[in-house]
């Protein structure tokens, strides 16, 4: 070995094992990663509990005006009969009512 060759730094060789692994690790964890949130995803089911609402009634005041509702929805309480919605109550006194098959 002459004097150039022992004190002349030699480039190292580059290795393509190390990138081609590490792309190839990230590579299968991404995938991974999908395919378990599109499962997790794919098997929740949120579904609203069912209100049984009863019969389809029209509920016809003396105005002339028509309420379209349910049985369950209506109510009657010291004589007067009522409406209990989500957010409010409506006095329905006077109103006659009929059972029809509304759409």
């Amino acid at each position: 070995m002459s004097r150039l060759e022992l004190y002349h730094k030699k480039t190292k060789q580059f290795s393509w094992k190390g990138p081609i692994f590490l792309i190839l690790t990230f590579f299968i964890v991404a995938v991974g990663f999908f395919l378990f949130r599109y499962y997790y995803q794919s098997s929740i089911k949120i579904e609203s509990p069912e209100e049984k609402l009863g019969s389809k009634v029209v509920v016809h005041l003396p105005d002339g005006k028509e309420v379209f509702t349910y049985e369950n929805y209506i109510f009657e309480k010291d004589g007067r009969t009522y409406y209990k919605g989500e957010r409010n109550t409506i006095d329905l006194t006077g109103g006659t009512v009929t059972y029809e098959n509304w759409e």
